[in-house]
């Protein structure tokens, strides 16, 4: 479904081609500050423009349409709308064709072809505006608890304006690994076993478009490692662990460490270069190729979309 969470819950709606798309976030308390102003940072991080992302420019501005009265929060459900302006929708005539690694083909299935597949519709990486709007809302939740995310890696290579420079060259993309830290957690966020810290991060994660793994900690690590090489041992009274293998979390509960992980992304699946795959109206395979404004390295936009799902994340553990 397109909502998520109980004690603080999101809805998400819209289409990439749409009138518009938002979030309707219930569970916010009351008598919290914001306004307009409180988002441009973020949705300035998120929003396309460096190299290696699409030309496509919204202003972005976000339209608050109830839950805030005279500056403040009210308790009662916060509904806000972006507006799409700047899209080309015959770009996405394929006459037949499905854009391999797209959701075309599956939301074709799955909503009997009623779906609206322009600029991939609702399953466009224009619905993470909403998420990160939420995420604004929920770090103003959590008050000193302090999220940060950055990219670390791009198409397997650290250097990363390079790695991107020969992918545009080459009319390809690349995918990227993005590391998430959120420092200043109480110890015992988490309800196991199916609301464990890990289980809702990831379950948010997966919600951005072009996710295909995370790990917690050194997760990838820990398969091929000794117990008496992977245990964090603990050095105070305070549960500080001498190193963090486990990245601040056991047992699914958060334990006063800094909670970290690692996304790792595909390369985004528009790109220019001819690529040969079925066409579904002539039944013979065809080239294709994909006009259009696309993400080189997607991944340059979503440091600031990891911070906001995990601190939707934590604002449903929030003591």
């Amino acid at each position: 479904m397109n909502s998520f969470g109980s004690k603080f819950r999101i809805s998400i709606y819209g289409e990439s081609h749409g009138e518009e798309v938002g979030v309707i976030i219930d569970g916010c308390p009351p008598g919290i500050k914001l306004s307009i102003d409180d988002f441009e940072k973020d949705i300035a991080r998120r929003t396309p423009g460096q190299v290696g992302t699409s030309d496509r420019i919204e202003s972005d501005k976000p339209l608050i349409k109830s839950g805030i009265y005279n500056g403040f929060t009210t308790g009662t459900p916060i509904a806000i709308a972006f507006f799409n302006n700047n899209f080309i929708s015959e770009d996405y005539n394929f006459d037949g064709f499905y854009r391999p690694g797209h959701a075309d083909f599956t939301a074709n299935i799955k909503y009997n072809g009623f779906n609206n597949p322009l600029g991939g519709g609702h399953f466009s990486g224009r619905l993470t505006l909403p998420l990160v709007a939420a995420g604004v809302i929920a770090k103003k939740i959590l008050q000193n608890i302090k999220i940060q995310a950055k990219l670390i890696e791009a198409g397997g290579n650290k250097e990363i304006e390079k790695a991107v420079k020969i992918a545009i060259e080459q009319g390809d993309s690349i995918g990227g690994i993005i590391e998430c830290e959120a420092t200043n957690v109480k110890a015992g966020y988490g309800e196991p076993f199916f609301d464990s810290v890990e289980s809702v991060i990831s379950h948010l994660a997966f919600a951005i478009p072009g996710l295909k793994a995370i790990e917690f900690g050194e997760g990838l690590n820990a398969a091929k490692s000794k117990g008496s090489e992977f245990n964090d041992v603990f050095i105070d009274k305070n549960g500080t662990t001498a190193t963090n293998n486990s990245g601040g979390i056991n047992g699914g509960i958060s334990n006063g460490n800094t909670i970290y992980f690692r996304l790792y992304f595909k390369p985004s699946s528009s790109i220019s270069k001819a690529q040969t795959t079925y066409n579904f109206k002539t039944n013979q395979m065809g080239e294709l190729k994909i006009k259009g404004r696309h993400d080189a390295c997607y991944a340059l936009r979503v440091p600031v979309i990891a911070e906001a799902i995990t601190a939707i994340a934590l604002a449903s553990f929030y003591q």
